[in-house]
């Protein structure tokens, strides 16, 4: 690892990152923001690439092509459907689905393309440090398979849809755009994510008073995680 890019989805979720460094130089491309920084002796590149599959995309792209990094990081907060999951809580994705990708009429499974695979793999070593670090740190976090949409989903038919059909454990609208596009690059990428709301939330749940506090979990680890990698 020479260069690691750390990305999140909103300017909420790497906030908390952008405190652990200094000497921060603000890069502006591509229509968004790109905070280059040192972390001890190694390169860093955090940026935010806004919601969805479209933006995450060209951000991990551009953060890999542009810029130069050759390990990813993604940190932020997703909905939990696995009854496991509390509020706060972390997940390591082992493999990722495209949930709202439907060529079912072509005889398709959902998820899947042709050439493609319903589920893309994280990296293995990553996702094993992640696992590592929380053991180390008695932090509770479960590996499993996160689903990602340009969805908030909300409707609870939605939600066990996507947890039978995927097997899926908590829900995002990032992970899985990046993971392809570390996945063709051959970058190595870890998507961690803290909940921020599960499927038993009820009626007043606010998601903003949750995501602060979930974000915040999520880089705490991160961090963590880097430590362990430059050992």
């Amino acid at each position: 690892m020479t260069k690691l890019a750390i990305m999140g989805a909103m300017q909420e979720e790497i906030t908390p990152l952008l405190e652990y460094f200094t000497n921060i130089n603000i890069v502006e491309y591509a229509n968004n923001k790109y905070y280059e920084a040192k972390y001890g002796d190694l390169d860093v590149v955090v940026a935010y690439s806004k919601i969805g599959k479209v933006f995450s995309t060209l951000t991990a792209t551009t953060l890999i092509e542009h810029f130069g990094c050759d390990t990813l990081l993604f940190s932020g907060v997703a909905g939990g459907i696995n009854p496991q999951l509390k509020i706060g809580d972390l997940i390591v994705a082992n493999k990722l689905s495209q949930h709202d990708l439907d060529i079912t009429a072509f005889g398709h499974p959902f998820g899947y393309v042709p050439e493609g695979s319903v589920y893309v793999p994280t990296n293995e070593k990553l996702k094993n440090i992640a696992l590592e670090v929380a053991k180390e740190n008695n932090i509770k976090i479960i590996e499993g398979i996160i689903a990602t949409g340009d969805q908030f989903v909300a409707d609870e038919k939605r939600k066990e849809f996507i947890s039978s059909t995927f097997d899926a454990d908590a829900l995002e609208m990032e992970g899985a755009s990046v993971a392809v596009v570390c996945d063709a690059l051959n970058v190595p990428c870890l998507i961690l994510r803290a909940i921020s709301d599960t499927a038993d939330m009820d009626a007043g749940f606010n998601f903003d008073e949750f995501l602060e506090t979930s974000a915040q979990n999520s880089a705490n680890f991160l961090i963590k995680i880097i430590n362990k990698l430059i050992k």
